[in-house]
């Protein structure tokens, strides 16, 4: 029996991986934990207590994903996303355990035309972005074995993301102003759990490979697109208006383009990947039959 440390387990990615794990393979025990169980900005702390349990592999879901109070606040940003990923990286060393640490699309300036690579040049334009780029460094660092994944546009049924935020504005208001020119890809954060669960289950078959990926849902759209196909799966009237980035200013940068290429981790662990559309329908679904 492998364990398996989650941190973050209170955030929409924890949350669903803690509903994935469920149906999981046997032969994992999953730990399940959040800042009030377990500080990762206190590497006593982990150490003792990664130690204590035997952990064989960590999937770090902590992060501080305030994107525009991290202008304000990049200390308590890079505190969390770069300090404590290092503390989890030596830990995992120091312990021969396997990490799989969750990155951003934020890590890009977004001038791309074409999909990034994992090895195109990252330049991020925000604090939060920084610090999601400053713990990748210092994970691969102390931990070169590690496994990266950049993910972006993450959704679901638990916490604040823009899908549940679009539902209750399109039941509040008649018109939801969207920016039409910052194109991505929405990622459904059951689908990214069902890949980690995929990497987890292949290492146990000695296919761990080590480095940065790339996942998200197949497709692209704008911030515009994806809140039209939320109004219409969800049957709200609601109409979206397509506006400018310079009329929705932001406190913090956000990429333009951040489409990212999955070939690498489907070629490298056999995943097949769903379109956006596809699991929004999903999403929607388990909110309205919960309701």
């Amino acid at each position: 029996m492998k364990t398996v440390l989650v941190t973050g387990a209170n955030g929409q990615l924890g949350r669903s991986l803690q509903m994935a794990t469920k149906k999981a393979p046997s032969g994992f025990r999953f730990l399940f934990t959040d800042v009030d169980r377990l500080d990762i900005c206190d590497k006593d702390a982990l150490m003792e207590y990664a130690k204590s349990q035997g952990v064989n592999y960590i999937v770090n879901c902590a992060a501080y994903t305030a994107v525009d109070k991290a202008e304000d606040d990049e200390i308590t940003c890079m505190r969390i996303n770069s300090d404590a990923v290092r503390n989890l990286g030596e830990v995992a060393t120091a312990i021969g355990a396997g990490i799989i640490h969750i990155s951003t699309d934020y890590v890009f300036d977004g001038t791309n035309s074409l999909p990034y690579l994992e090895t195109d040049y990252t330049c991020p334009m925000s604090a939060y972005g920084r610090s999601k780029h400053r713990g990748e460094l210092f994970l691969r660092a102390v931990c070169p074995e590690a496994i990266i994944l950049r993910t972006a546009w993450l959704y679901s049924e638990y916490g604040n993301n823009f899908m549940r935020t679009m539902l209750r504005l399109g039941k509040e208001q008649k018109e939801v102003r969207v920016v039409f020119d910052q194109i991505g890809t929405p990622t459904y954060a059951p689908d990214l759990a069902g890949a980690i669960l995929s990497i987890l289950a292949a290492s146990e078959t000695g296919n761990f490979k080590p480095g940065t990926y790339h996942y998200t849902d197949e497709g692209v759209c704008s911030w515009y697109d994806f809140a039209r196909k939320i109004f219409e799966l969800a049957g709200l009237e609601c109409r979206a208006l397509p506006i400018d980035s310079k009329d929705y200013p932001t406190r913090a940068a956000r990429p333009q383009y951040s489409v990212l290429n999955k070939g690498k981790i489907k070629k490298t662990y056999g995943l097949t990947i769903p379109h956006w559309e596809d699991s929004l329908k999903k999403a929607i679904a388990n909110l309205l039959n919960t309701r």
